[in-house]
């Protein structure tokens, strides 16, 4: 892809969507080359003496060469493949190694919705760079993003907004993989979840499950947590509560019946869970549509 960058002008409506792209490019920096280029405007241009202050997020995937980057945080050496997480407020400034240059792919972003998801992400919200290594699924949605913004055409900005979240999707996906690719534990919980899915009616001793696998449970919980988002029991749990929902709408037992198959604590203890989480009760559920 050829190097080009735009600064956009998102409307009232673009803002209120909760997420829109406020500039995109990608730019080759020649060894020896100025950085950055004066053609960038008021606001976004910095020189490495002053660095700047933007009000925006801005992710810039580094896909040739190498640099360095400055914050409050500290002084951090950057290589290929890495990702810059600039945030608003922040004092940053970077810069390619000068012998080396290199290629940066960059998308500037905000909106009242974003906020969330860097919370909820810690690595987002704490680190100041990613690496990830060069990975054709993140630079595919950088150029999708950039044929967006090139061809402005209507509706554009919700588009993107999808693909800002597919890349932060994909680099909590890739942070958390990461945790466990290639070893033990990733085939322990797997081996678990399979378990739990194939034993749905039934009771687990969940303590009892961990010790076949060699593991403590404490240690267990955490990582099965940590790889799923929800400990064992919740997720033993609401495997349970699909195959009640499926009980209820396809076949003729009655809600005690599903509850004792499915090995609920008692009927109370069951409708009180399904409501919960699912907004209306199993009779409600079984109730025909008038």
């Amino acid at each position: 892809m050829q190097d080009f960058f735009k600064y956009l002008t998102p409307g009232e409506a673009d803002k209120n969507w909760g997420l829109y792209l406020n500039v995109a490019g990608r730019a080759t920096v020649t060894p020896n080359a100025i950085y950055p280029s004066s053609e960038h405007p008021t606001g976004y241009f910095f020189t490495w003496n002053k660095g700047r202050v933007l009000q925006e997020y801005q992710l810039i995937y580094i896909t040739e060469g190498a640099g360095v980057l400055e914050n409050r945080q500290g002084k951090f050496n950057v290589k290929e493949g890495a990702t810059l997480l600039i945030r608003p407020g922040e004092y940053h400034r970077y810069r390619p190694v000068l012998k080396t240059g290199w290629v940066e792919n960059y998308i500037g972003f905000n909106g009242n919705m974003i906020a969330h998801f860097f919370e909820q992400a810690v690595f987002l919200n704490s680190q100041p760079y990613f690496e990830c290594g060069i990975r054709d699924s993140f630079l595919g949605i950088y150029h999708e993003i950039f044929k967006l913004v090139q061809e402005e055409k209507p509706g554009f900005q919700q588009i993107a907004s999808g693909l800002i979240l597919k890349l932060l999707g994909s680099m909590v996906a890739h942070q958390k993989q990461g945790d466990f690719s290639g070893k033990t534990i990733e085939a322990i919980i797997q081996k678990a979840r399979l378990q739990m899915r194939e034993n749905v009616e039934a009771h687990i001793d969940l303590q009892e499950l961990a010790s076949q696998y060699h593991i403590g449970y404490a240690n267990f919980r955490k990582m099965f947590k940590k790889y799923t988002g929800v400990s064992p029991r919740q997720y033993h749990l609401e495997l349970k509560l699909m195959r009640a929902k499926e009980l209820i709408l396809s076949s003729d037992k009655n809600i005690q019946e599903i509850c004792n198959e499915l090995q609920f604590e008692s009927i109370h203890y069951f409708s009180r869970y399904f409501k919960q989480k699912m907004g209306y009760s199993p009779t409600e559920l079984r109730k025909p549509i008038t």
